[in-house]
């Protein structure tokens, strides 16, 4: 049974699937925080160039 328990990879295919979608998702998070401020840069140049 502990044979089997350790060659058994199953487990680490998942673990290696929830590591990847974690990472994939703080990917996007920053992403769209960076993006997310620059658009907020470029309305706030636009309406101050508008406002000149």
């Amino acid at each position: 049974m502990i044979k089997r328990f350790f060659n058994d990879e199953t487990g680490l295919e998942l673990s290696e699937y929830a590591v990847a979608a974690a990472l994939i998702a703080l990917a996007c998070v920053a992403a769209f925080t960076l993006l997310g401020e620059n658009i907020g840069a470029k309305i706030n140049s636009l309406a101050n160039t508008i406002a000149q």
